[in-house]
């Protein structure tokens, strides 16, 4: 099995819908060959919302990486996220025939695909089974059971579920525009892979990924997934707050955001004003910056509280010595990371999505903007690594068991042959 020449990765974003294409080096690097972007126009806090305008983004974004990159895309790795979202804990167990045979992959996909037949809420599906630990015969703390002997095989499992129309909704849209999903993944575990490192993963980090419409949350500690929520505010509810706080267009909303605004009210900005033309015949409108910024602040202190909330809940609040990570087009707000220090009483730093890049990347996809997109494209060559692995393990397997076969009939031969020479 050769490597895919070619990943690509499409995050449908509640702002934009942004198409990667990707390919790996021979160090094991990922480039990045073309990037489309679109505004995403049929999609609200992570869900579709309109079929057809989602449809429209998506073509848009996918015919502009394929113009840049050369490439005929047909199969994409989707994100998905939304309010609808939800995490809970299982524990999992088979009985193996004999514990003569050394625990197999089989034996462990067997147990994680009996995960998917758990029962949950009528209307939602399974969209992650990710392992946490396993028990082999009540030994505890196992990372990796392949290789041990053992009858009974348990494992912990952070199971990740979403609501069955919201995916279908996404598959339809990707079909629509004419390509097929390879793989749905969780935008925070996609964003995790391209921001964090394996040393944060162990030591224990928070990443937080600021969207538009959703802020998307994963902890990890040992390595391991521990918690995952969605938030169902993001950048657009600060852009909502500053148009109705400051009684102007959405447009001039959003432009003051990016422009204008910081996470903290400084005493510097007292007398700094921004000046906004007015409509067709009326006075220009001046607006304080540090009106503004009270604005951003009371907004995001309220975001960071729900943060905060989720790692409490997630009882690893005193565990996490890679504190938080933040990133999406959310986490480009000035002084955002002092103020989660603030709050939370824990480091902060921005993510930028280079963990896995190639120095060959001439395309500008360093911003935290792109960090679910490239950890797409990352996700998929991981995809294709555990398949390899597999496929090579069950050859060793039946190799193993033809030889031992083949022993048996030899073993059996001389028995037989001593057996008449007696007679």
């Amino acid at each position: 099995m050769d490597a895919p020449e070619i990943v690509v990765g499409l995050d449908i974003g509640t702002t934009k819908i942004a198409c990667l294409v990707g390919r790996k080096t021979e160090h094991g690097k990922i480039e990045i060959l073309g990037m489309g972007k679109s505004p995403s126009l049929g999609v609200t806090r992570g869900v579709v919302a309109n079929i057809e305008k989602t449809v429209q983004s998506i073509k848009a974004a996918v015919e502009e990486a394929e113009a840049k990159s050369g490439v005929d895309i047909k199969v994409v790795n989707v994100g998905i996220a939304g309010q609808h979202i939800k995490s809970i804990q299982h524990r999992g167990m088979i009985t193996r025939a004999s514990n003569e045979d050394e625990i197999g992959q089989s034996d462990v996909d067997s147990l994680i695909d009996d995960m998917y037949n758990i029962l949950i809420n009528p209307g939602e599906s399974i969209i992650h089974v990710l392992p946490q630990e396993y028990i082999v015969d009540r030994q505890t703390g196992i990372k990796d059971p392949i290789g041990m002997a053992g009858v009974q095989l348990e494992a912990n499992f952070h199971i990740i579920t979403g609501q069955v129309a919201a995916a279908k909704n996404i598959y339809r849209c990707v079909n629509k525009a004419g390509l097929e999903v390879s793989e749905l993944i969780l935008e925070p575990l996609a964003s995790s892979a391209s921001v964090l490192s394996d040393e944060e993963k162990e030591a224990g980090v928070v990443l937080v990924d600021i969207g538009g419409g959703t802020t998307d949350i994963a902890i990890f500690h040992d390595g391991i997934i521990r918690h995952t929520a969605v938030i169902p505010f993001g950048g657009n509810i600060l852009t909502e707050d500053i148009k109705e706080g400051c009684t102007i267009m959405h447009k001039q909303a959003e432009l003051l955001k990016t422009k204008f605004g910081t996470a903290l009210s400084l005493p510097s900005q007292e007398n700094e004003v921004v000046c906004i033309p007015g409509l067709r015949g009326r006075e220009p409108k001046e607006i304080s910056v540090k009106n503004l910024s009270n604005i951003i602040n009371a907004r995001l202190s309220e975001i960071i509280e729900h943060v905060y909330y989720e790692i409490k809940n997630s009882g690893y609040e005193k565990k996490l010595i890679g504190g938080i990570v933040i990133t999406g087009g959310g986490s480009q707000m000035k002084h955002i990371t002092q103020l989660f220090e603030y709050i939370t009483g824990m480091d902060a730093r921005i993510g930028y999505p280079n963990e896995h890049l190639s120095s060959n990347t001439n395309i500008n996809v360093t911003s935290p903007l792109f960090a679910t997109g490239v950890g797409l494209v990352a996700k998929g060559f991981e995809q294709f690594d555990r398949e390899k692995a597999k496929s090579v393990q069950n050859k060793t397997i039946n190799t193993r068991q033809h030889s031992t076969k083949e022993k048996a009939g030899f073993l059996d031969k001389i028995k037989n042959w001593f057996d008449d020479s007696i007679e």
